[in-house]
């Protein structure tokens, strides 16, 4: 099933918005029972992201990040916080939204902006974010709604920022759709190209290493 055989797009985002609605709000509902992955997803993630940051001998500052599709704050709390000042929340659910301050704790007080949106509908103040981090949810959007999110959070970036995405991708050519939570996996080919036709430049590419065997493979893409 391919995005542009989605007839009724409200169905494709409102059974999505279900399906999340229908999930405990817990590290484990977020990584859909595979929370034992997340201290080496967080790991692989910091190695990607740690050139690019003044701290690292890179240009990208490290005063003011977004998370897209941030569920309770997995990666607010434990990549985001502890390298920027201050990082914004976009998430489609209230619940999680609400019990994000209290699963992120004492530094929750560096927690800024909590936008409760869909990515499709989302626009990111311009200028603003040195990282807007996008991490298993751009397959909940539709190819052209994508490129225009994409192409927004170009618009959303300080001097030297960063868009990275990080996402399964499936080994053959064809997109799987998932029906249970209303989403795509691309394959890597086409999630790459998809990305280099919005204009935007891939500075690096990775895969990510570690995970266990029998999941898709994840891709990470630092973009801008």
């Amino acid at each position: 099933m391919a995005s542009e055989e989605v007839e009724d797009t409200g169905k494709f985002y409102g059974d999505a918005k279900k399906y999340w609605e229908s999930i405990e709000p817990t590290v484990d509902g977020m990584l859909g029972g595979f929370a034992k992955i997340s201290p080496t997803d967080i790991n692989g993630s910091k190695a990607f992201l740690r050139p690019f940051l003044q701290v690292g001998g890179g240009k990208t500052a490290a005063t003011k990040a977004l998370d897209c599709g941030a569920g309770i704050g997995r990666i607010t709390k434990r990549l985001l916080l502890p390298i920027f000042n201050t990082v914004d929340m976009v998430e489609l659910n209230q619940k999680f939204l609400d019990q994000a301050r209290t699963f992120i704790g004492e530094e929750s007080s560096r927690i800024g902006k909590l936008f409760c949106s869909g990515l499709q509908d989302f626009t990111p103040e311009e200028g603003q974010y040195d990282v807007i981090w996008c991490q298993w949810v751009l397959g909940h959007l539709l190819d052209k709604d994508l490129s225009a999110f994409l192409l927004r959070c170009q618009k959303g970036l300080s001097p030297n920022g960063l868009i990275v995405i990080k996402e399964n991708v499936t080994s053959t050519e064809k997109k799987d759709f998932d029906d249970q939570d209303s989403s795509f996996i691309r394959s890597y080919e086409d999630f790459t190209q998809l990305i280099l036709n919005t204009g935007l430049q891939i500075v690096k590419k990775e895969r990510q290493k570690g995970f266990p065997k029998g999941l898709y493979d994840v891709y990470m893409y630092a973009v801008r």
